[in-house]
């Protein structure tokens, strides 16, 4: 968020990310979702649940170019199972835990998660790109200082956008792994690799 200094410099940086890597992850997620309710069947001759999960999970990490973005994601997923497993039992999160010792990305989690839980992947979809605004927008207020209820109008201003990337998203979720959307945000990356780098670091995803 360097560079960001006041409401409109925020709201501008999440209409970026909500098209870019908003986009991906609520994609995914959806995807995720679906693969589990379908019993793996998403995809013709896609194999065991878990395969899938597995194949959405390495398309995922080849649209994360940075070493320290996919630990956080893989950290944050194995952390959503963990709180899942206890909530929601089900030999599916108990297999892809096993499959992913480091953790599962995220969105890949989340789906799996959303589909035990009964959802659907229009939900799913919604939520997930939901959190890629929430996060940022929370940090700006502890951060810049901004007030809450201003950075609440922002988001408010971006539900149209919000409602329509989730239903393109929910809309791909029985597309191939190898056809979601790759959608990067460079000056995330590279952010995201120089704030590792210091001494005292302030959020980790």
């Amino acid at each position: 968020m360097e560079g960001i200094q006041d409401l409109a410099g925020l709201e501008a940086f999440l209409r970026g990310r909500v098209a870019t890597v908003g986009h991906v992850a609520a994609a995914f997620a959806a995807a995720g979702c679906a693969a589990v309710r379908s019993g793996g069947e998403a995809q013709a001759g896609s194999g065991s649940v878990v395969a899938e999960l597995s194949r959405l999970d390495d398309e995922l990490e080849a649209r994360t170019p940075s070493p320290a973005l996919r630990t956080a994601s893989r950290r944050l997923g194995r952390q959503l199972l963990r709180c899942a497993l206890r909530v929601w039992p089900h030999s599916t999160l108990d297999e892809l835990a096993a499959a992913a010792p480091r953790g599962p990305h995220q969105p890949v989690a989340l789906g799996a998660v959303a589909a035990v839980a009964d959802l659907e992947p229009q939900a799913v979809a919604w939520a997930a790109v939901h959190d890629a605004v929430m996060v940022p927008a929370t940090a700006a207020v502890r951060l810049l200082g901004l007030d809450p209820y201003s950075v609440y109008a922002v988001l408010a201003r971006l539900g149209d956008q919000l409602d329509a990337v989730a239903t393109a998203a929910a809309a791909q979720a029985h597309d191939t792994p190898a056809d979601l959307p790759a959608r990067g945000a460079p000056l995330l990356d590279i952010s995201a690799q120089l704030h590792a780098t210091w001494e005292v670091r302030l959020f980790a995803s």
